[in-house]
């Protein structure tokens, strides 16, 4: 048998927490399917419903990029489709041009607060199977 070497142990480790964020995100996702969203959709909605009370009701779309674990083309996209649906909206930052800010619309206030709940069952379930 061979010995498991420290190197080995921290390939595993990290298998392991790779395996649990799968699970998890695919367990959010077909719980939060019938309302419509993904894991990366409520993500998204979760950060602007918990922007802190200096940055008002939204948030430079930039300072989302190294929040959510998606690519900056793919957040716009993302942001353009819960606009489409009324979720959230976009407006141009006025002191830089280049900027552009994104805020919740009541209805993704609402929704947001429906389905966080069952978001939070989720990680509570599949995190309490692991120790990480």
């Amino acid at each position: 048998m061979a010995v498991k070497t420290a190197e080995t142990r921290l390939e595993e480790r990290w298998r392991d927490i790779l395996a649990v964020h799968a699970r998890t995100m695919c367990e959010i996702d077909r719980v939060l399917h019938p309302y419509g969203l993904g894991a990366s959709d409520f993500e998204v909605l979760d950060l602007l419903a918990t922007e802190p009370p200096e940055q008002g009701e939204q948030c430079r779309v930039q300072n989302l990029v190294g929040r959510v674990h998606l690519s900056q083309s793919a957040l716009s996209r993302l942001i353009g489709r819960l606009e489409k649906d009324g979720l959230v909206e976009r407006s141009v930052c006025a002191e830089d041009r280049r900027g552009v800010w994104v805020a919740l619309t009541p209805k993704g206030r609402a929704l947001h607060a429906e389905v966080l709940p069952l978001q939070r069952a989720v990680l509570r379930r599949m995190l309490a199977e692991q120790e990480l």
